[in-house]
């Protein structure tokens, strides 16, 4: 399984909101220096089948590289002709999740509650976004995984920083959608590339205590 693989490697989803086309690739480059293997461009984004389109070219074969945001069975069609493979969506709906593994993409849908989680699954989903994380603290994450398929992964996106990953980790987390906290388009390459690698760090250091 893609997702599995990339998770294993590093489980962090670099979250591009408002990337440019014109600094994809740069972007891009940083990131996977820093050890990132999913790159997700959100759709709400300025041109962002562009910007997908620049990295799915520009980056290696093991890097996933897909959009976010999707809210539409339709554009999903979009994210596969310009050579996506991740569908990620702020909330779940069913449809967009169907269409994508109709697709043979990888989807990853945004979920809120137990009901949502379990029908995403049933629906194909590769994972669940667990969205927005601010408000869906890590003792209801515990409380989720007690019930949710042993292998089923768990990504809590939104807010997350480099020293609040441990107590969802704890929770039984799979890995973490990074935000703002990560990139801007305000941001410089090279503040990009701190970000990542203090990123890396905090999840290497959490993975060897």
């Amino acid at each position: 399984m893609v997702l599995r693989e990339c998770l294993a490697e590093l489980p962090l989803i670099a979250i591009l909101r408002g990337l440019k086309p014109e600094d994809a690739e740069a972007v891009g480059h940083v990131l996977v220096e820093a050890g990132f293997r999913i790159i997700e461009v959100p759709l709400n984004s300025p041109e962002p089948f562009r910007s997908i389109e620049r990295l799915a070219r520009a980056m290696p074969q093991n890097v996933l590289v897909g959009a976010g945001t999707v809210l539409d069975p339709q554009q999903v069609n979009g994210i596969r002709d310009v050579g996506g493979r991740l569908v990620v969506m702020p909330h779940a709906d069913l449809d967009v999740v169907r269409r994508a593994k109709e697709l043979e993409l990888i989807c990853t849908p945004g979920v809120a509650t137990p009901t949502e989680a379990f029908a995403a699954l049933k629906a194909g989903a590769d994972a669940i976004k667990i969205f927005p994380a601010e408000a869906i603290p890590p003792a209801v994450v515990k409380a989720w995984r007690a019930v949710l398929p042993k292998d089923a992964l768990v990504v809590p996106v939104g807010g997350i920083k480099p020293d609040n990953m441990k107590p969802y980790v704890d929770a039984g987390a799979n890995g973490f959608g990074l935000g703002s906290a990560l990139f801007t388009p305000a941001m410089s390459v090279e503040e990009i590339g701190r970000r990542a690698r203090d990123f890396a760090a905090a999840w290497q250091a959490l993975s060897a205590a």
